[in-house]
């Protein structure tokens, strides 16, 4: 199994253990909460998500060819959110995260308990995740 499907089956778990979505959203505020601070400097134009109704900022960064992200949003549910997708994706191969299938999202139920404007932050937030993979992979096979 590839890591990045253990880590989504450990996320699908955590969550199985509450029967319903105010509890979910009690501990996406929680994952939120747990964030490592960033740096203000994160927090500008250059790394501003675009299609998020609340601020989330997303910097990526290669080391020893392994997408490292950071990031931070104004909203206690979207920093949950961004802090699960950082948790599944970061230190991963560019190709890896190009090819990922984020299945974890169906499947804790996050899409359908999300309103239409989170949902599409989410879509938003994955997007660029992916943007930065692509641009890391041009880079290193130029």
């Amino acid at each position: 199994m590839s890591e990045i499907n253990k880590r989504q089956d450990a996320v699908v778990e955590e969550f199985s253990v509450f029967d319903d979505w105010m509890d979910k959203y009690s501990y996406l505020i929680d994952l939120g909460k747990e964030m490592p601070p960033v740096s203000e400097k994160i927090k500008s134009e250059k790394t501003l998500i675009k299609g998020c109704q609340s601020k989330v900022w997303l910097e990526a960064e290669l080391v020893d060819g392994k997408i490292q992200f950071e990031a931070d949003s104004d909203a206690i549910i979207t920093k949950g959110i961004i802090a699960l997708l950082i948790r599944v994706m970061s230190g991963l191969t560019p190709e890896e995260i190009m090819n990922a299938n984020l299945y974890f999202i169906d499947k804790i139920g996050l899409h359908e308990n999300l309103s239409p404007t989170r949902s599409n932050g989410l879509a938003a937030m994955i997007k660029q995740i992916k943007m930065y993979a692509l641009a890391y992979h041009t880079k290193m096979n130029g």
